[in-house]
């Protein structure tokens, strides 16, 4: 069997396709083009690596398709068939190394170093081997090659999925549908003029769904940049810094909701959030990581606090929480012990305006957590000693184990709040 022994050179090869598979690929590629075009625009922004990861994963791509569709002039089957293997091998590594990257699995150095290692000595094994057998043979091992790393890619970007990764689920489908072009395609350039316009269009519109769901991912990363640029430019009293209530709108809340208090007796749930080593981060790195940290923690308690909870900034380095007509103290209590962990999770900070990301530009750290839980029963109580009293009560948290401290309205004095045992 020759699978491309009856294949002409390109222009024969996209002439013999029915005009709805040039529909259909002409979607294809006019998404590409949308992409390198929205590559530009992130490169004149200065997000050269977001520019970059999305001009590749287009050209890739587009690269691969063009080729398996039969239109590169090489007349010689069996060259073609060695180039395809070639081209299968070389797409499906850049690619799946962009994949890794978009769901945070090469954010490890020696990950992404025994990465890069792996896939470049796979790239070469599976050349070298190419050319060791006939053209046909070659073929079939580029294409195995780019099929193995599309199902790792899937197995990677599903296991990022089940771990709440941010960006995973678009890389999950992304791949599925990637994978179904590649069979379309390896099909079309084994039975070349002899495909049916259905195999065509089936392959045409999984390889936009692919580049659609990439571009979107791409998308999310870049706006994130863009406005974490703008909140390390301008300094934690501009409000993207955390996109929340403004120091004045958090007044205004703390105002409201102890008046709501006083004239519809009910207990006022109070949770203060202290990070207690912002300053030290400013000192030894600098504005924009201190201003990169507190985006951060607040993007980190935007996710974990329920709807029901005010949330506001205070201070410089503080988070007020308050539950109006607060009926059960559990309900304060279980999410100040999920507060602690998620927001210590260490991180990776810029410590320059410049947010590519460059390592030699980056610090790990890690917040200093502690959390006042106050529930608030006087109608009487005053606003600034409530207050004083759950923010003193945050900085005492810090030393202890749980990193939670409680009002004991029994003996007048805060204690620490232990974290559950698990059963």
């Amino acid at each position: 069997m020759k699978p491309l022994a009856e294949a002409p050179a390109s222009p024969d090869n996209l002439g013999r396709m029915d005009k709805l598979a040039y529909g259909f690929w002409g979607c294809y590629f006019g998404t590409t083009a949308l992409m390198l075009a929205g590559s530009a625009m992130a490169f004149n922004r200065s997000l050269h690596r977001i520019s970059l990861n999305a001009a590749l994963s287009a050209t890739a791509s587009g690269f691969f398709v063009l080729a398996f569709l039969g239109a590169l002039p090489i007349p010689d089957p069996d060259t073609l068939a060695r180039f395809l293997a070639h081209v299968a091998i070389a797409a499906s590594m850049v690619l799946a190394y962009l994949l890794f990257s978009i769901v945070g699995a090469l954010d490890n150095r020696k990950t992404r170093r025994r990465t890069q290692l792996t896939l470049v000595a796979l790239a070469l094994g599976g050349v070298a081997l190419g050319w060791l057998l006939p053209a046909v043979h070659a073929l079939a091992v580029g294409v195995g090659i780019a099929w193995w790393l599309g199902l790792v890619a899937l197995g990677v970007a599903l296991r990022s999925a089940w771990r709440g990764g941010r960006l995973a689920w678009r890389a999950f489908f992304g791949v599925f549908f990637m994978l179904i072009a590649m069979i379309g395609l390896s099909f079309i350039a084994l039975a070349r003029g002899q495909v049916p316009w259905q195999v065509h269009a089936v392959s045409a519109l999984a390889g936009t769904a692919y580049l659609t769901l990439m571009a979107s991912a791409l998308w999310v990363r870049y706006s994130y940049l863009i406005e974490l640029n703008q909140i390390m430019a301008h300094g934690p009293s501009y409000d993207p810094v955390t996109r929340m209530r403004s120091h004045t709108e958090t007044g205004h809340m703390i105002v409201k909701a102890f008046k709501h208090q006083r004239d519809q007796p009910s207990a006022l749930g109070m949770l203060f959030v202290s990070i207690g080593n912002l300053y030290a981060l400013e000192k030894l790195h600098g504005i924009a990581a201190m201003n990169h940290a507190l985006f951060v923690c607040a993007g980190r308690l935007r996710q974990v606090v329920p709807a029901q909870f005010e949330l506001g900034r205070f201070g410089e380095d503080g988070f007020l929480l308050l539950l109006p007509q607060c009926r059960d103290s559990g309900q304060l209590i279980k999410l100040a012990h999920r507060l602690g962990p998620r927001l210590a999770k260490s991180v990776a900070l810029n410590t320059s305006v410049n947010t590519t990301k460059r390592e030699s530009e980056q610090t790990r750290w890690r917040a200093d957590v502690g959390i006042g839980v106050l529930m608030v029963f006087e109608p009487a109580a005053k606003v600034s000693v409530t207050l004083t009293t759950a923010r003193a009560m945050s900085r005492a948290a810090m030393s202890y184990a749980s990193r939670v401290a409680w009002f004991d309205h029994a003996s007048g004095e805060a204690v620490e709040l232990p974290a559950p045992q698990a059963s």
